[in-house]
């Protein structure tokens, strides 16, 4: 393996480390339950976004959060065609549900925050557009 290419995963880890950190630092939160939330957003979101969506937000994310966003996609099962923000809600509380969240729509938002910070806002825009609006609206105006 050559340097450049350890370079490349150094520097991508540190990328999805950075996310992690300030998510858990908006939230006032631990780093592992800051990462299991940006996992079970991204997760979550991935599902509910047509499939040319899904990958043109992908293409904007870090490598290493790319890859948490596709861990375990079943592409037969998605999206999810009844994309209702109770069901959104209710998937990440259930991943939750060993160490329930206080405020879940606010969790919900942090994690769109930070997406707002790092995705382009032309591609923000799309996917907030393709979600209906009582889901769109917990994603922060932009």
């Amino acid at each position: 393996m050559s340097s450049t290419s350890i370079t490349h995963f150094t520097q991508a880890a540190q990328q999805a480390q950075q996310w992690v950190n300030e998510l858990a630092e908006d939230l006032d939160w631990t780093q592992p339950r800051a990462y299991h939330l940006l996992r079970c957003v991204l997760h979550a979101l991935r599902d509910w976004l047509s499939p040319e969506e899904m990958t043109d937000l992908s293409s904007q994310l870090p490598v290493l959060v790319r890859g948490i966003y596709f861990e375990n996609w079943k592409p037969l099962e998605t999206p999810v065609w009844d994309r209702r923000k109770e069901d959104f809600i209710a998937r990440i509380e259930d991943a939750f549900a060993g160490d329930m969240l206080v405020d879940p729509d606010e969790a919900i938002r942090a994690v769109f925050r930070l997406l707002d910070r790092h995705v382009s806002h032309g591609e923000i825009m799309q996917v907030r557009n393709s979600m209906k609006k009582p889901l769109r609206d917990l994603w922060p105006a932009a």
